[in-house]
């Protein structure tokens, strides 16, 4: 059969495209190049919509942005045009396991290993998935029912641990953790020295009971010709954290600070960036707010790292500490009763009322899906309405969805994190929203700049301050994630 000159046309003029995503991707460094590769992969699409090749390989540019959601589904669009392509169910796998679904990561490389079976990569990372599959069932074979669980703090006396006589890091006197300590442990971490599990102990305990207390929703009163900074995700870039601190001074009364989640994974210091925020809360509880985000949860930091990190610096007792405390932190905060500030974003429904959100029972794993899903996963999108999450959980809102939440909560303007950019910052929505990202060429590779805001009240306009990252000590990000993932990393 001979081809229209019109069809050999648009595969030739898509295949060009396709070249020059190809380049874009391979530059990938600052992000946009990777969006830039989504948007020519796009247009080779529209052209030559039944080539398996171009949706595998935008699949492929969404996972490095972390949108998994549009990774699965442009590589189930790949399997679809042709059912033996085996990188399309690479690229699903891959983008399965990142969000933690293993098995269905397992299904598309037990489909790989029978398209390819003398492909010693695909052999490989079936045996990693098995592994995986097997390590999970094994944990919920084993799980004791949430009604019947003890919780690990009560089973915790930190002053009968004794601290050897050799130990000269530093120490708390007493049970007060003072700005003398906070300053001799970052001094430590700077220098890759840990602290002893007995201050470990009291400083993760005793911001446990002062987290339990709060709301889910916590006001914050910023007083006339005083100021308030927020931070967006850090991400275990501890040296990247002492930078904002340099900057910005160190928390304190007169100095106060809210980190908007995802303090840990990624990262491969982020037991030093969790103790440091844990012990600026302890010393000062109003010099510091914390907020949940979406990988202050087991399921990530099973695959992020800081499960692994932990189990490696401290104990596996440490380990459920954590995703205990975790459960603990707040979903939300309000400045001044104007601005609303979140983790992730927005709602599938309109209509939530701030006492929605404070009414959230939130010391649990975060579910997938309702209002506390939502505030931890959602994203802005540049068009109106609602529409799928690229992420795979949560979903995007438009410009519209924000300025309805504000008006019917009589708020000014929405701040949040979550995402990756490249200035550290962005404004949308009219204004009316602000992303805010704290950790500079996030993973050592991403190129982008970090990002703070500074509120002077009474009048609360954002000052964005914008850093680049600084060196820090050659630990590879994601040094302790899951094996089966730095795979794809």
């Amino acid at each position: 059969m001979v081809m229209p000159s019109m069809e050999i046309e648009n595969s030739s003029q898509a295949e060009e495209i396709k070249l020059q995503a190809n380049e874009a991707f391979k530059a990938g460094i600052p992000a946009h190049k990777y969006s830039q590769a989504i948007d020519l992969y796009t247009r080779a699409i529209e052209l030559h919509s039944q080539n398996a090749v171009y949706w595998a390989n935008r699949a492929f540019a969404h996972t490095k942005l972390e949108e998994y959601g549009s990774a699965i589904q442009d590589a189930s669009k790949a399997i679809e045009v042709d059912l033996k392509y085996s990188k399309g169910y690479y690229r699903r796998g891959a983008a399965y396991l990142a969000m933690g679904k293993f098995k269905e990561a397992l299904k598309d490389f037990q489909q790989v290993k029978k398209l390819c079976p003398n492909d010693p990569d695909a052999t490989k990372k079936l045996k990693e998935c098995e592994k995986a599959v097997m390590k999970l069932k094994f944990e919920e074979a084993i799980a004791v029912p949430n009604s019947e669980r003890r919780s690990v703090a009560d089973s915790i006396d930190f002053r009968s641990i004794d601290v050897e006589p050799q130990y000269s890091g530093a120490r708390i006197e007493g049970d007060v953790v003072t700005l003398d300590f906070v300053k001799r442990m970052m001094d430590d971490f700077k220098n890759q020295k840990c602290l002893h599990k007995r201050y470990a102990f009291q400083i993760v305990l005793q911001t446990r009971e002062m987290l339990r207390a709060l709301p889910s929703l916590v006001d914050i009163n910023v007083p006339n010709n005083s100021h308030f900074t927020v931070c967006g995700d850090v991400h275990g870039q501890f040296y990247d954290l002492l930078n904002i601190f340099d900057l910005n001074g160190l928390p304190s009364e007169e100095n106060p600070y809210l980190f908007n989640g995802d303090f840990v994974d990624r990262g491969s210091f982020s037991l030093e960036v969790i103790l440091t925020l844990f012990a600026f809360k302890c010393m000062s509880p109003s010099a510091i707010y914390l907020s949940r985000g979406n990988h202050e949860s087991k399921s990530m930091n099973k695959i992020y790292g800081f499960e692994g990190e932990v189990r490696s610096k401290l104990s596996e007792t440490f380990v459920e500490l954590f995703a205990e405390v975790f459960c603990c932190l707040p979903l939300a905060h309000v400045i001044n009763e104007k601005i609303f500030v979140v983790h992730g974003g927005l709602f599938s429904v309109d209509g939530v009322k701030l006492s929605d959100i404070r009414a959230i029972d939130r010391f649990c794993e975060p579910p997938e899906e309702g209002l506390m899903c939502e505030l931890l996963w959602s994203d802005p999108q540049p068009y109106p309405g609602r529409g799928p999450s690229k992420r795979g959980v949560g979903l995007s809102f438009g410009v519209d969805v924000t300025k309805r939440f504000l008006q019917e909560n009589n708020l000014d303007l929405v701040v949040r994190s979550h995402e990756v950019k490249d200035e550290g910052y962005e404004i949308e929505h009219d204004g009316k929203l602000i992303t805010v990202f704290s950790a500079p060429n996030y993973c050592d590779q991403m190129g982008n700049k970090g990002a703070f805001i500074r509120f002077e009240a009474p009048d609360l306009k954002p000052n964005i301050v914008t850093f680049s990252a600084v060196p820090h000590p050659d630990v590879k990000p994601m040094a302790y994630a899951n094996n089966f993932l730095r795979m794809f990393s």
